[in-house]
């Protein structure tokens, strides 16, 4: 099975454009002339089919337009183990990737150095991050409802995914939109800890070297776990599904090999045991909270 990023990618792109066209899957095979397990191995990420193929489903679906570009981005590559996007309309599907990945984790590990992560953040600190970076002024409300909407993967009643960030004492001191922000900022922090589904770590400045020093990442496992086949080929043991994002200033890295997989997951292990306690995490925010309050908030 192929199952790479982008080859899962690539059919949850094809499900949804046939969702939203409101044909169900024999409906869509029988107008194609495709076998509906074929069809299906795609839409799953299965088997990768060819652009023409691809094109053939697209144009029975009316999709056109920027959309249509926008699909067409992921079929070239699609079996390569590791996804990079460069062009503007794939990074675009790859953040789509990059959210459904969230809404279906059973199990979300944030390591964030310097920037508190994007599950936790405000709206304010969202928007701050924004302006500063010189998004445009019409697209910032958008994007900040957009971002506030994936909180909905740790929040949810049913079955929140476990959410574990580690987080750098730096990010605490950054001076994101002023002290007002970054008040209400530490404020949602200490409120999102109590909750037992998010176990919140500081890792201290003055920590040494480990591997969270080399950069942001998140580590996801999934809820969606793929059923293994024993060699009877009968539907055996449950194995867990995960996949690691890396972020870059213009792309986002996604790794899906075992290898790499367990390579992060030995990084994680390292930062945890340089973190500080949650109790003694909360003390620090707090701590930090009161300081910036004490100095007045301008």
């Amino acid at each position: 099975m192929a199952r790479t990023p982008k080859a899962r990618a690539l059919g949850a792109a094809l499900r949804q454009a046939r969702q939203d066209k409101g044909l169900l899957l024999r409906e869509l095979a029988s107008a194609i002339k495709r076998d509906i397990g074929v069809l299906s191995r795609w839409e799953t990420g299965e088997r990768i089919p060819k652009p023409e193929q691809v094109a053939q489903i697209l144009t029975r679906l009316d999709v056109g337009g920027d959309r249509y570009d926008e699909i067409m981005t992921l079929v070239y590559g699609t079996d390569e183990s590791q996804w990079v996007a460069m062009t503007l309309p794939e990074r675009r599907q790859q953040m789509a990737a990059y959210v459904h990945w969230e809404q279906n984790a059973s199990r979300i590990v944030a390591v964030a150095p310097l920037l508190v992560p994007g599950l936790l953040q405000t709206s304010e600190y969202i928007q701050a991050i924004m302006t500063a970076a010189g998004v445009p002024t019409g697209e910032i409300a958008s994007r900040v409802t957009s971002r506030l909407g994936r909180r909905e993967a740790i929040t949810r009643n049913t079955n929140p995914a476990e959410l574990v960030v580690l987080l750098g004492q730096g990010a605490l001191n950054q001076d994101i939109g002023g002290v007002r922000t970054t008040i209400g900022q530490l404020d949602h922090l200490l409120d999102m800890a109590t909750r037992s589904n998010v176990e919140l770590r500081i890792v201290l400045d003055r920590s040494g070297w480990h591997p969270g020093l080399d950069g942001a990442f998140e580590l996801i496992e999934s809820s969606a776990a793929m059923p293994m086949r024993n060699k009877g080929g009968r539907h055996g043991a449950v194995e867990l599904d995960s996949i690691v994002f890396v972020g870059a200033r213009r792309s986002v890295l996604i790794l899906h090999e075992e290898e790499d997989i367990n390579a992060y997951k030995r990084a994680v292990d390292s930062i945890h045991r340089v973190s500080q306690s949650p109790d003694a995490s909360t003390n620090i925010i707090s701590e930090v909270r009161n300081r910036l309050e004490k100095q007045g908030v301008r």
